[in-house]
């Protein structure tokens, strides 16, 4: 009996499970073509809440400029390093979008005002329909609900966050260029005497018959730097309404002049998935 005559006797009126003639452990099933049998459904319902997406952030955000470090003193006189993040005009939310119009829910925000000839035509359309100024830089952040914002809001960053408060920081790293193992990924280094001729080099990458590959994800030399990165958990120590900056504890991504992204910290584990199961 051919392949083709078998998998015609499969009913399409009833599910998977339900049948008794078709279980996993059906010898004709095991001989049937993996894409035939991988579009069979198995109706199974699954008890555990569902989670919410990875991409979801916990709140509304903003954008500013890494400006530098510095030390900041408390107020029992403790010296805690300190990065100032400097916010130029912008933080508007440009667009809104919903489940009824895009599918999700999102707040589009625009930050850093520049000149009409910097945008293109486009942007300057997208940007003049809700009567904003022109801005630079366009990010979302993809919420829960989008109740209470509205196009051409302005963000304040005092109302946003307070001192204390844990925020989650995303930016470009410095790129470093092509780089070696040692500095990329932190290797040992070979001996610098008695006859070494390997003192900076990556060494051996595998075994020549067994596996006779060099398996994928191997730390080699290569670009560094110069990536997205989030760091997250750093506390808001100071905001400033005269200087208009934001003093947040220890080293965030990028050097200074970058463009960063500041949220409110995302739960993780065992809290973010019984706040989830809750909404």
């Amino acid at each position: 009996m051919s392949i083709s005559s078998l998998s015609a006797t499969i009913p399409t009126t009833k599910p998977f499970s339900s049948s008794p003639a078709l279980t996993p452990s059906s010898s004709f099933l095991l001989r049937l073509p993996i894409k035939r049998f991988s579009s069979l459904s198995l109706n199974a319902s699954s008890s555990k809440p569902p989670l919410i997406s990875a991409s979801m952030e916990a709140g509304i955000g903003v954008m500013g400029t890494k400006l530098g470090m510095m030390s900041y003193f408390d107020a029992s006189g403790a010296v805690i390093p300190v990065t100032v993040v400097g916010f130029r005009e912008g933080n508007i939310v440009t667009q809104v979008k919903t489940e009824a119009t895009d599918g999700y829910d999102a707040v589009q925000v625009g930050y850093r005002r520049v000149r009409d000839r910097k945008l293109t035509k486009p942007e300057m359309g997208h940007l003049e329909k809700s009567g904003i100024i022109p801005l630079r830089h366009l990010q979302e952040f993809r919420l829960q609900s989008v109740e209470g914002f509205e196009p051409n809001q302005r963000l304040v960053v005092e109302e946003l966050f307070k001192e204390g408060d844990l925020v989650d920081v995303s930016g470009t790293t410095i790129g470093k260029g092509f780089q070696g193992g040692i500095k990329r990924h932190n290797f040992k280094r070979g001996l610098m005497t008695h006859g070494s001729k390997s003192h900076r080099q990556l060494g051996s990458i595998g075994a020549g018959t067994t596996p006779g590959r060099v398996y994928k994800g191997k730390k080699m030399p290569g670009r560094m730097g110069g990536t997205k990165t989030k760091i997250r958990k750093l506390q808001v120590m100071k905001i400033d309404n005269d200087l208009n900056v934001v003093m947040i504890k220890g080293a965030v991504p990028g050097k200074p002049g970058n463009l960063l992204r500041i949220t409110p910290q995302k739960l993780w584990g065992k809290i973010y998935r019984r706040i989830s199961s809750t909404v």
